[in-house]
């Protein structure tokens, strides 16, 4: 009798184990998942690539939009689980492992859960074994395209027709450019439709859809229609100032811009700069970047900039022979000749990124420092060395050894060694693609504040300059996010959650115009010389129309809505401001308090077609409430009585 018992106990095991499913090695995208009761969800990780010098984290979002659960993995924790708990009530969920991610993700459910994953388009989302078979789902009517790119795994897509066994071949082809991929549409039906996928090959897989809902289950009975069920925002306002706003500005090109272009620039309104300073070519010409500089700052009003110090075609790594120092000094003799406004230097472009180790920047920082430092008229014009111009911050650079050249830890030995040379910490972010994981930009900017420490006035010791960030660092770009509406979301949320507490004194766009090899501006070239505003210029430029110039506190209960309140007052009236963005398609009702009904009040939307427009509220003792679409920015303005 004992043997049967445990012949049916290992039975029953087996049975449960083989009931349950596993999402392999994700390494970008979100996870829906439909439990039936109460289920489990059981999350693992091994590293995949620089794991070590990489801190990251998971996030588990109810049916109505409200953070369930977090998981900060520090970068020590190279390896490592979570569990949490799923309830029917609370469904349906949305796990996300936001890319790019530094760990390979597994992630294990019974089949009690129905789950659809939502892949990341373009870049790889998973790093998968032979023989993976998925099920999408596409609806009567719909002209659907099955894509996919080659990142040196996964070859080849073939995807099958249920209902009649027709197939859809999709080889995928390795390409020089990075935003170039394969696609084929798919045969429009009269019926709903469910497909078999599967992929040809193992390792990188990048597969997605356009034209119908981008979602992939393991069962076809896991496929359903996405369920966005609306979403609370409560929003409570202070009579507290924080700090300054900081000044947003982009990163500028080496030429002055062709007068084609200023309409363009005066609508994006930036209010600082990012410059490059080529040495070996002011030292043959000392007077080459003036004209630029002096147009932008008079013309256009920006009087404050920051410039990295490069070779031609941005070299990055340059060292304190004569050369150097003549083209340092003609840049300083520029500074001094502008008459007006600061302007920060970094000596060097991401040296942790690519100088051979600390200790030779450190010795190169060192004397261009000394070198700057004894042109006290410099100093009186408005120039500041800022430092380190870090491949990112907290986490490391793109690159091996990463752990060694964490940006932080770089800038925490210069200021124990130059604290008196140094005015400014600066650094760089890039590689946060999804927007619920943007909130690492206030984390960002509140560890900068930490390392340079506060003064009297509880201000940071040294101004902070997150001088250069864009999704993604280099030409890993992605259409599919720098020609849409999602970079407007992004770069509204960036701005939003870095400005949180005051702190920051510059954010800069990288960069201001596309360029044929780097297609990651706010504007688009459209020919000779002519200029247009990409979507996410157009949201720079909505952002420039509702700024304000310091930070009031707020509280927001909010996951998927980032908001900041503004003080716009000016001598003639007390105004407030608060803009903010909805980073999901989930309409949220909005109510904020306290704001007087008796004023003026205005609300301003900005939806996926670009164009600004007026919004609905209603005000009930100081309370406004208001529906806010899916993937919306907005902006609420009122008097003070």
């Amino acid at each position: 009798m004992k043997r049967i018992i445990l012949f049916l106990a290992v039975l029953l095991a087996e049975s449960a184990a083989a009931a349950d499913l596993s999402w392999q090695a994700l390494r970008d995208g979100a996870l829906y998942l439909y439990p039936q009761n109460t289920q489990q969800v059981h999350i693992s990780w091994v590293p995949a690539w620089q794991a070590e010098a990489n801190a990251e984290q998971l996030y588990l979002v109810d049916g109505k939009g409200r953070l369930q659960a977090d998981r900060v993995i520090m970068a020590s924790e190279t390896s490592g689980q979570q569990q949490w708990t799923l309830s029917e009530a609370a469904a349906p969920y949305r796990l996300e492992v936001p890319g790019y991610s530094f760990r390979d993700y597994r992630i294990r459910h019974s089949d009690n859960v129905a789950a659809m994953l939502e892949p990341v388009k373009l870049h790889f989302s998973a790093d998968v074994s032979h023989g993976v078979i998925l099920y999408f789902m596409t609806r009567a009517g719909e002209r659907a395209v099955l894509a996919g790119k080659y990142h040196g795994g996964v070859k080849a897509l073939q995807a099958r027709r249920l209902t009649d066994g027709q197939r859809v071949e999709l080889p995928l082809r390795a390409y020089d450019t990075y935003s170039e991929f394969d696609q084929v549409a798919l045969p429009v039906s009269e019926q709903n439709q469910v497909w078999q996928l599967k992929l040809e090959g193992s390792g990188k897989a990048a597969f997605w859809l356009d034209g119908t809902s981008n979602l992939f289950a393991q069962r076809p009975e896991h496929l359903r229609a996405p369920r966005w069920n609306p979403g609370e925002v409560r929003l409570k306002l202070h009579d507290v100032v924080l700090g300054p706003t900081p000044a947003i500005g982009i990163a500028l090109p080496y030429a002055l811009p062709p007068e084609s272009a200023f309409a363009a620039l005066d609508i994006l309104n930036p209010h600082a700069g990012g410059y490059y300073s080529f040495v070996d070519v002011l030292s043959r010409q000392p007077d080459r970047e003036r004209p630029f500089r002096q147009l932008y700052q008079q013309r256009f009003g920006i009087e404050r900039s920051i410039t990295l110090l490069a070779g031609s075609g941005r070299r990055a790594v340059l060292k304190a022979d004569t050369a150097t120092l003549a083209g340092l000094t003609a840049w300083l003799n520029d500074s001094r000749a502008l008459a007006g406004g600061l302007h920060y230097l970094s000596v060097a472009d991401e040296p942790n990124l690519n100088y051979p180790d600390f200790d030779s920047y450190e010795r190169y920082f060192a004397t261009l420092s000394r070198h700057i430092r004894a042109d006290t008229a410099a100093h009186a014009a408005g120039v500041r060395i800022a430092m380190p111009a870090s491949s990112r911050l907290t986490n490391g650079p793109t690159r091996d050894g990463a752990a060694r050249r964490l940006g932080a830890d770089w800038a925490e030995r210069l200021l124990a060694r130059h604290d008196t040379y140094i005015d400014a910490l600066a650094w760089h972010e890039w590689m946060v693609r999804d927007l619920l994981a943007t909130r690492v930009y206030r984390d960002n900017v509140l560890a900068a504040a930490k390392l340079v420490g506060l003064d009297e006035n509880a201000r940071p010791r040294k101004a902070l300059l997150l001088d250069q960030t864009n999704i993604s660092s280099g030409s890993s770009l992605s259409p599919y996010e720098q020609n849409t509406h999602f970079a407007s979301l992004w770069w509204a949320s960036v701005v939003i959650n870095a400005s949180q507490d005051g702190l920051l004194d510059m954010i800069n766009y990288f960069q201001a115009a596309d360029e044929p090899d780097y297609p990651k501006g706010l504007l688009h070239a459209d020919g000779q010389d002519e200029y247009s505003l990409k979507p996410v210029g157009l949201a720079q430029a909505f952002i420039a129309r509702h700024w304000g110039p310091r930070v009031m506190k707020m509280d927001n209960d909010a996951f998927e809505v980032d908001a900041l309140a503004l003080d716009a007052s000016t001598e003639s009236e007390e105004r407030r401001r608060v803009l903010g963005v909805n980073k999901t398609p989930r309409e949220q009702n909005i109510r904020a308090e306290p704001i007087g009904c008796a004023g003026a009040i205005r609300l301003t939307l900005f939806g996926p077609d670009s164009t600004p427009r007026e919004g609905h509220w209603r005000c009930e003792q100081n309370i406004v409430s208001f529906s806010l679409p899916g993937e919306t920015l907005f902006s609420i303005e009122w008097e003070r009585p």
